[in-house]
């Protein structure tokens, strides 16, 4: 897998949400709202703790969740950059802030 540049994954991110919203009018006239994109986002950050618990052995499934664990983290980081755009905040200088404190907080 090559590495990403993480502005081209905003882009591309952006652009795969748009998709998903024609798809939305085309099928319930309007697109989802940001509560909307949210509440998808939360359960499929609800599925990553089932099937981590399932990958841990703590859960029983009769199937291997690796394969399914790593689509639904890699879509909870686009929804969480869908999410950032909707709300007009630039998350990669939110990252960058968020780091930022959080190592000076550990060092001090």
């Amino acid at each position: 897998m090559k590495d990403m540049n993480f502005s081209e994954t905003v882009e591309r991110s952006v652009q795969i949400r748009k998709s998903y919203h024609d798809l939305e009018r085309q099928y319930y006239e309007k697109e989802w709202t940001v509560e909307e994109d949210t509440l998808a986002f939360l359960t499929d950050a609800g599925l990553v703790g089932r099937l981590t618990m399932s990958q841990q052995g703590r859960w029983p499934t009769n199937s291997e969740p690796k394969s399914e664990l790593e689509h639904k983290l890699g879509e909870c980081i686009w929804w969480v950059i869908i999410l950032a755009e909707r709300m007009n905040i630039d998350i990669s200088e939110a990252l960058e802030k968020f780091l930022a404190k959080t190592e000076k907080q550990l060092r001090d």
